[in-house]
C-alpha cells in the first residue's frame, strides 16, 4: 500500500469550531502567551494555566470531527495513512484515523511535572490544581509549552522519511521545528497542500499541488481523486 502522510495544523480543527491560536482573532490575541503556555507561567501563576487548558479540553468534548478529519481516516481503507499533527485535539483519533503522532503534545492527557514520561490520561475535562501522579507530584497538561523541546520531532522525521505522498492541511508552516519537517520528505514525492491561503512552502523542495479550499471542502476533492486514480 502506498504510503502517504497527512501533516496537519489548525485549519483542520478550525472549521470544527475549535478556536485556533494565530488567526486575528484567535486565543493569541485574547491570552499572552508569556502567560498560559510557558514553564515560567505554570510556576508563576499555575491557576491560570490549568483554568486555560480546562477551557480548552472542555471546548473539545462538545465538538465533532468534520469532513476533512473523516476524509483522512477513509483514505486508510485504501493506503497506508500516517498523521503528524500540530493539533492537540483528539478529532482525527475520533474520525477514525489510527496512526496519528501529536507533536505538541495531548489536551486529554496529563504528565508528572518531575517525569515528562509519565503520562496520564484525563477524565472529563476539569484538572484540580492539586492533582496528582502516580509519582506523587504535581500533574500538568501534556502539552509542549513555548521553550521546551518537542520529544516526538524525531519520530516524525522518521515517518516524513518513509512518505510516497505528502498532504499538507491547514498550518500555515510558520511554526517551528513543526514546519522544517517537510524537508525530510523524499526527494520527488508529491506534496499536496489544502489550504484557501498561501502556507510558506519556500523550504519545500518537492513538486507542490496547492488545492485553495478550506479543509472541509478540499481534503474530501483530494481523497475521492486519490483514490479513484487507484482504481483506475
Amino acid at each position: 500500500m502506498k504510503k502517504i502522510v497527512v501533516f496537519t495544523g489548525a485549519g483542520v480543527s478550525a472549521e470544527s469550531g475549535l478556536a485556533t491560536f494565530r488567526d486575528a482573532d484567535g486565543l493569541w490575541a485574547q491570552y499572552r502567551i508569556e502567560d498560559v503556555c510557558t514553564p515560567e507561567a505554570l510556576a508563576r501563576n499555575r491557576a491560570l494555566v490549568i483554568e486555560f487548558y480546562n477551557k480548552r479540553r472542555k471546548e473539545l468534548l462538545a465538538t465533532l470531527p468534520n469532513a476533512a478529519h473523516v476524509a483522512i481516516a477513509q483514505l486508510e481503507e485504501q493506503f497506508d495513512v500516517e498523521v503528524i499533527t500540530q493539533n492537540v485535539d483528539d478529532l482525527h483519533e475520533r474520525a477514525g484515523s489510527t496512526k496519528v503522532l501529536h507533536l505538541h503534545g495531548e489536551l486529554k492527557k496529563l504528565r508528572s511535572e518531575k517525569n515528562p514520561d509519565l503520562i496520564v490520561p484525563i477524565d472529563g475535562w476539569e484538572q484540580t490544581l492539586d492533582d496528582k501522579a502516580p509519582d506523587g507530584s504535581l500533574l500538568r497538561p501534556h502539552i509542549v509549552f513555548f521553550g521546551e523541546s518537542v520529544p516526538m520531532y524525531d519520530a516524525a522525521v522518521r515517518i516524513m522519511q518513509g512518505a510516497e505522498l505528502v498532504i499538507v492541511v491547514g498550518t500555515s508552516l510558520a511554526v517551528y521545528p513543526a514546519a522544517s519537517l517537510l524537508r525530510y520528505a523524499p526527494s520527488g514525492v508529491p506534496v499536496f497542500v489544502v489550504d484557501p491561503g498561501e502556507p510558506d512552502c519556500t523550504a519545500v523542495r518537492n513538486t507542490i499541488y496547492h488545492i485553495k479550499e478550506k479543509a472541509g471542502k478540499g481534503v474530501p476533492m483530494l481523497a475521492e481523486k486519490l483514490i479513484s486514480e487507484l482504481k483506475r
